[in-house]
């Protein structure tokens, strides 16, 4: 298997933060716009894929990390959009190949170093199969 389902996961993750209704009024993002974004949104970030290919066919393991970012004064609102996030998640559809599974892998509340920003960087690993 190789990197030709990524398209597809990024997909279906931004399709499925965006529809999930506990993230209505949420902005789901794959940049922060020029010159930062105001509120509290959602990013999808980086992504790691490695082979998971079986004889039983052709497969990928990715992990993909999505920020919830927050400019709210404390870390409540950037914790509910990251469980709202974790639910959304647990339905997600590829329109070419299909999910094995989706395994939340771990979160990191943080502060920005001026204290202006709440982040929770959350990790899912996800098995898809060609």
């Amino acid at each position: 298997m190789s990197y030709g389902l990524a398209g597809a996961v990024q997909v279906a993750v931004h399709g499925a933060l965006a529809a999930h209704p506990d993230l209505a009024g949420v902005a789901v993002m794959d940049a922060v716009p020029p010159g930062g974004a105001v509120g509290t949104f959602v990013l999808i970030g980086a992504d790691e894929v490695r082979d998971a290919s079986d004889v039983t066919g052709a497969g990928a393991e990715h992990r993909v990390e999505i920020s919830v970012r927050s400019d709210a004064a404390g870390f409540l609102a950037a914790k509910a959009v990251a469980a709202a996030v974790c639910g959304a998640m647990e339905g997600l559809a590829l329109a070419q190949g299909r999910i094995v599974g989706v395994w939340f892998q771990k979160a990191k509340a943080v502060r920005s170093d001026d204290g202006a920003e709440r982040r929770v960087d959350l990790t899912f690993r996800l098995r898809v199969e060609a």
